[in-house]
Formats: structure tokens, sequence, C-alpha cells
């Protein structure tokens, strides 16, 4: 499951809903003066990580303890940093998307243009696969395609935000771009692919006789209220991952500090061609979401992995758990679920493979 993202419904405030605390203007205010300090600390995590490991601890350089401990107290606030900041402007955008749009704007659309039009939602939308089921009763009620209700299904928590931007700033917009470009390619083709099955019939029966109910119209929100539900989503989403984070990089540190590259390499380099299927295969039992992977990531790219592979291994950890596996069962009957995991294992396979030889 990608515990980055909140498994709670979006909250929605209701129109006659006031701001709590300061006006708009000195809320506005303070947002501009909190991001020019994050901006402030952000830029100066170097030098301060420098002083404190090596000057006032007193490690030395290039040795393994203080490699792995630089390593470590470098990336605990630069990615937390990252992920507060992320998780604050997700926490906005789920203002303006709630199931129900989803749904709206998918319905009626031919397949292979819902299958893009699906993925790209997926990318955009904030729903992680806990909230697999209540998304797959609505979409199938609404009468949208299955292979369109699984592109997003595989988008949703594959191709997220939060793992293209700490992607973006942790190891760069190449990696980033490459990791957006080949997540929604799987989410479009796997899904066409489910659709072109048709195996309608092997969706657990209650599930099509189950009718949903239409949800309350939201009025709409000001500027106040939706720095609001950012705030809240901050809190709540940072206060469930933060250990996740903390035990990736506590991983991708001793990675860092004590993994010879040569070794790596052996493992997981290019030359290895069995590591592919191996790295997607260790990544469905973790249970980890994409801020807590990313910085293993980091450090596999570091010590010579082969991109491929650990694109492999990452892609692996996120759309491939065994939660998701366990809700999806509750409407999915075993031959589908067989098929999703199946068609999203290859094509991840598939997608390390291409880049391992092209790259």
């Amino acid at each position: 499951m990608n515990a980055a993202q909140s498994c709670e419904p979006a909250p929605q405030a209701s129109p006659d809903r006031q701001s709590r605390a300061l006006p708009a203007t000195s809320r506005v205010l303070l947002l501009v003066l909190t991001l020019a300090l994050w901006t402030l600390l952000y830029r100066n995590l170097i030098p301060a990580t420098e002083w404190l490991v090596y000057d006032l601890i007193g490690l030395a350089h290039e040795t393994h303890l203080g490699e792995t401990i630089w390593f470590f107290v470098y990336e605990v606030p630069k990615v937390l940093m990252l992920l507060a900041l992320i998780v604050f402007g997700v926490g906005i955008v789920r203002t303006f998307f709630t199931p129900e749009r989803t749904r709206a704007a998918l319905q009626g659309k031919r397949e292979s243009v819902g299958n893009v039009l699906a993925g790209v939602l997926g990318i955009v939308t904030p729903f992680c696969s806990c909230s697999a089921v209540p998304l797959f009763i609505g979409f199938v009620e609404s009468g949208i395609p299955l292979g369109v209700t699984f592109s997003f299904l595989i988008a949703a928590p594959l191709v997220n935000e939060v793992a293209l931007v700490l992607l973006f700033g942790l190891v760069g917009w190449q990696v980033a771009l490459i990791y957006l470009g080949t997540g929604l390619t799987l989410a479009i083709v796997g899904g066409w692919i489910i659709g072109r099955l048709h195996m309608e019939s092997h969706v657990e029966d209650w599930v099509y006789e189950m009718q949903l109910g239409e949800s309350a119209v939201e009025g709409p929100m000001n500027f106040s209220q939706r720095i609001d539900e950012g705030l809240v989503a901050l809190r709540d989403i940072v206060g469930r991952v933060w250990v996740y984070v903390i035990i990736g990089i506590a991983v991708g540190a001793g990675i860092h500090g004590y993994v010879p590259e040569e070794t790596m390499a052996a493992i997981m380099g290019r030359g290895a061609w069995w590591a592919v299927p191996v790295a997607a295969l260790m990544g469905v039992p973790m249970y980890s979401n994409a801020a807590g992977v990313i910085p293993v990531v980091e450090a596999l790219l570091g010590k010579g992995a082969a991109l491929g592979t650990t694109l492999a291994f990452m892609m692996s950890v996120i759309a491939l758990s065994l939660p998701e596996g366990v809700i999806l069962r509750k409407v999915l009957k075993p031959r589908l679920l067989a098929t999703f995991f199946g068609i999203v294992a290859g094509g991840i396979i598939i997608v390390g493979f291409i880049f391992n030889a092209l790259m």
C-alpha cells in the first residue's frame, strides 16, 4: 500500500465553514514567509550536516561510519522537508478532486481514450490502495469499463506525486521523468489488456448488485479553507509515514556506507540477467510507500545498481504489495486478481530489462 497518501476520504469543507484562524491576507503572508524559511533551511542542509557530523561529532571523512551517519543525518530532514511540502500541496489539490468528480470524468469515454484519461487522473488524484474497494465499486456502478478502471487503479498508487517529487529532489529529473513515463505506460497498457480479456464475470457478484448513494453536493471552498485542508493533510499523512521514512533512510544509509560498489554491481547490475525479476519479486512482500522506498532507491543507484533493476524493485514495492492484494480480493475473484498482478508484474519486469539494456 502506498501509505504516503492518506487512506481517509478527502475531507471536504461545508460552504458556510469559516476560517478558524487568521484573516485570508494574513494567512497568505504567513504561508509565503513559511515557504521562504523552508527554502533557506533546505539550501543549507549540506553545510549544516557536514558541520554536525564532521566538526561537532568528529567523525572522519571517507570512513564507513562517517559516510553512514552523514547520509542519515542529511537525508532525514531533507526527505521530511520535501514530504511536508508535497503533502501540503497535495492536501490543497485534494479539495478539487473527489471520487465523484473522477467517476464523472471517466463516464462515457471509449475504452482506449478512457485508459489514457484514467492513467492521467490516477497520477493527479491522491487515492491510495486502501481506497481501492470503494473506488472500484463506484467505477463499476457508474458503468466505467473494467479495463479503464484498472488503468486508474494501477496509476493511482504507482505514479503518484509524492514519488515523482521525491525522485526529482533526490536523484534528479531524468529518473523522475523516466518513472513517470514508464509508470503511466504500464497503467494504460495494463488496463487495456485487462479490458481486452473481457473478465467482467470475475468481479465478485455483490459488486454489480450494490448501488451507491449520491453524495451531497459540496459548495465552493475559498483559499483559506483550502489551506486548512493542506494543513490537515500535512498533520495526518506525515504523522502516518514518518516512521517508514526514517526506516527507509536508515536502510539506505547502511547501503551507502557499508555495501561496496562492486558487490552491488554484481547483485543488481546490468550483467546479472536474473536481477530484474528477483528485484520485482523481493518488492512484493514489502509493506512500504514511495516516501520510504525512495531513499533506498537513491542509495542503490549511488552504489552502482542498474536503473532498470532499481525501478523494478521500486515499482513492485509500491504497486504489488500483499496488503493491496488482500484489499482487492474483496471485489475480485482469484482469476482476475491473479491476472491483474501478473500483468503488472510482467510490465514491471519488461520495464526493468528495457532500461538495463538502454542505459
